[in-house]
């Protein structure tokens, strides 16, 4: 058989049984291109599997997840007979550490937020407007990218002050409530919108580009690394990537746990909440995000140190 007609059976498989399974299936139709669409699955050798999971030679936690994909789908094609084994990699490395995200500092996000119609010019897809409400909004609701470019009209109530994020990821749809300010700046950026880009439709996108059409995930990217770099914001850590859009979703939620802790809040009752405005499925979700920051860890050790205090008092 056919490594591409396995590959679209198998994900079709996959999706008849509830999950989308977008990013897995983008890697098995990567892989079938890689080693030829027309490559019979049974002459597919170990070594031409090895330097797919490569890839660039670095080890990272992509390797893995490419690993335990086509472990899956050669798992699939074994039982069904289309093969007697899989040509994988007996020896499997020992998973890198986990990525570290970039947390902004509140500087450092106001020199981006200043800066979007400097860095901006007409011959650029995004205008200043839309680009500074786009960076507000991901980082004042902790929206993931794809769910603040998804937004139609539709979706956004300023009227309530609440966003509707449909069908995201997990195919899980949320509403999100939205603070008096972040709410002001997107009444603002509607209002200017239906001067620059008068679109009614329910279903027309809410940020749109210079031409009237969604703003892609894409030109957004490469706008974000022209602001990036005019604000010479960049990381010093030795981090593999440079500071990213969806960091500001990790530095919403640390900035918010920050607060907490300095309203002295009990934290540990509202991190719950905090799990469930991001869109996540459990806690354990959500602490991903909490990386330790030094005003972070300042703020823990102080609430920890006032507890111990107290807990001797008590003696």
């Amino acid at each position: 058989m056919k490594l591409c007609d396995l590959v679209t059976q198998y994900v079709a498989f996959r999706q008849a049984l509830g999950t989308r399974y977008y990013c897995k299936g983008c890697i098995l139709r990567s892989f079938s291109r890689k080693l030829g669409e027309n490559k019979d699955i049974r002459s597919i050798r170990p070594q031409v599997v090895s330097k797919f999971l490569a890839g660039d030679g670095r080890l990272t936690r992509n390797w893995h997840e490419k690993y335990y994909t086509l472990l899956c789908f050669y798992r699939y094609a074994v039982t069904r007979g289309y093969v007697t084994s899989a040509p994988l990699p007996k020896v499997v490395p020992k998973l890198p550490s986990r990525f570290v995200p970039y947390i902004y500092s509140r500087e450092e996000l106001r020199r981006l937020l200043d800066a979007t119609s400097a860095c901006q010019r007409p011959i650029h897809v995004i205008e200043p407007p839309t680009l500074r409400t786009i960076l507000l909004l991901l980082y004042g609701a902790g929206l993931r990218l794809s769910e603040a470019l998804n937004l139609n009209l539709e979706n956004v109530d300023l009227t309530r002050a609440v966003l509707t994020v449909q069908l995201s990821k997990f195919f899980k749809s949320r509403l999100v409530p939205l603070g008096k300010q972040l709410s002001k700046t997107l009444t603002d950026y509607s209002a200017w919108r239906q001067v620059a880009h008068p679109l009614t439709e329910k279903q027309s996108p809410f940020f749109v580009n210079r031409s009237g059409s969604r703003v892609s995930c894409l030109a957004l990217q490469n706008t974000f690394k022209r602001l990036r770099d005019h604000t010479c914001i960049h990381r010093t850590d030795g981090g593999r990537c440079q500071p990213r859009l969806h960091d500001l979703r990790h530095s919403f939620a640390v900035h918010r746990l920050i607060s907490w802790y300095e309203q002295g809040a009990d934290v540990q009752r509202l991190l719950p909440a905090l799990s469930v405005y991001l869109g996540h499925i459990n806690i354990a979700s959500t602490q991903v995000y909490l990386t330790m920051t030094p005003e972070l860890l300042e703020q823990a050790s102080a609430r920890f140190e006032r507890y111990a205090r107290k807990e001797i008092v008590d003696e």
